[in-house]
């Protein structure tokens, strides 16, 4: 049977990634404060479990804040501050510390050398434990109240009939309806949440049974605005992904939600050559393969089943020779190349991430503790802002960071309001 619900001098609602963070960093530094996290499911740290294919992407090896930033299209600015205080390095120290090997792999991305989410649960846990947390599963918070009396701030009705009395309060509920809601009350303007870190539906006979077909290096532009991003591309049974793709989507989250995901992109699949320089390589070719099938070789290091295609699309049947290719083909190769014009239909989520654009606005938080500006006591962490990154481990190091100081911040808050 689950312990009664007891006053506590800290209230953390959410049991992901951030709300554990933020816990232990209580219980940590101020031995003795009570602290509770309430969870609604019967599970904690959920999205930990499943991230990164069941091997959680801990954290990225980026350990310049000014670097670091620049993979959030939004909360650059308000996390400038915090990752100068928690960054990727104190994450990989505070796991090591509690006995968690990590590993870093070539592109940057960091996970536990178990390769199993498990590990960081575990440790998670067994930290929250040691420390004294408090953590409840299968909690309903129906209300949340501000109250004024010489110790608490907030009042919880729970969906058992309990209440719950805190002097700080920590919503770490991620991008979570219910978790908005209560910020809403509690006086704060929500960003609209759309989603992000989608891959694109892309109907188009260029692309038909090129499934796995990967480009290492091009761009690609949503047609009409001025977001462009460049990187691998993988062409998949209904369109495009990669990371090229995820952070176009990121950064043009809004922009993508108000088209109704219905949109043109505009793909260069050279992104590296100039126009001048793909129309000379086209006329040497026809100049010095004039007998050979145009389609037969494929220069610009493209797959070879990709530039067929791109070949046929120009007006290049498949037996033409490259003598009998015309300047208007050229052209319109060159066209293909460089800006191919595919139709976007739709949306669809990237494996196991969840992220969501949107969340309580920046500017209403205090990033030196994350804080409310509206409601004192009250303290963000993670995914419940407005704040999201492109894949990689990003989001995670927002959750470490944000969770550690609004934990410390709030138990020091709370010290000092016994004391009033």
């Amino acid at each position: 049977m689950p312990s009664p619900i007891r006053d506590s001098n800290i209230a953390i609602i959410g049991g992901g990634a951030a709300g554990f963070f933020a816990a232990i960093a209580c219980a940590e530094s101020q031995p003795g404060r009570q602290v509770i996290v309430l969870e609604r499911t019967s599970a904690v740290l959920g999205k930990v479990k499943i991230s990164g294919g069941g091997r959680c992407n801990v954290t990225h090896a980026c350990f310049e804040p000014e670097r670091l930033v620049r993979f959030y299209p939004r909360g650059a600015q308000a996390l400038r501050g915090p990752f100068s205080r928690f960054q990727p390095r104190d994450t990989v120290e505070w796991f090591a510390r509690r006995g968690v090997e990590l590993k870093t792999e070539e592109d940057g991305r960091i996970f536990p050398r178990s390769d199993c989410s498990q590990t960081i649960i575990d440790c998670l846990c067994d930290a929250a434990g040691r420390a004294g947390v408090v953590v409840r599963r299968q909690v309903i918070v129906d209300n949340i109240a501000q109250i004024q009396d010489s110790r608490a701030r907030y009042a919880l009705s729970l969906g058992s009939g309990e209440e719950l009395q805190a002097a700080c309060l920590i919503l770490a509920t991620g991008s979570n309806p219910q978790g908005w809601q209560w910020a809403r009350d509690l006086g704060h303007h929500i960003e609209p949440p759309v989603a992000s870190l989608f891959t694109f539906a892309v109907p188009d006979a260029r692309l038909d049974g090129l499934l796995g077909v990967s480009v290492p290096q091009a761009r690609l532009r949503l047609a009409g605005t001025r977001h462009e991003q460049s990187g691998a591309v993988l062409i998949t049974h209904w369109g495009l992904s990669g990371p090229a793709v995820l952070r176009l989507s990121a950064w043009a989250a809004r922009d993508f939600h108000a088209c109704g995901y219905r949109a043109e992109l505009r793909v260069n699949w050279l992104a590296d050559q100039s126009a001048e320089h793909v129309d000379q390589e086209l006329r040497r070719l026809r100049h010095r393969h004039a007998r050979q099938c145009a389609v037969s070789t494929s220069p610009f290091g493209l797959p070879k089943r990709l530039w067929a295609r791109l070949a046929g699309a120009a007006g290049i049947p498949p037996e033409r020779r490259w003598n009998g290719v015309s300047n208007q083909e050229l052209r319109a190769l060159t066209a293909e190349l460089l800006d191919g014009r595919y139709p976007m239909t739709g949306k669809s989520l990237f494996k196991d991430e969840f992220v969501t654009c949107g969340g309580v606005r920046l500017d209403e938080v205090d990033f030196r503790t994350l804080e409310s500006k509206c409601c004192r006591g009250l303290y963000f962490a993670g995914e419940i802002l407005d704040i999201d990154a492109v894949t990689g481990g990003f989001n995670f190091q927002n959750a470490w960071t944000t969770g550690w100081i609004a934990g410390k911040a709030a138990a020091a808050d709370s010290a000092n309001s016994l004391f009033r």
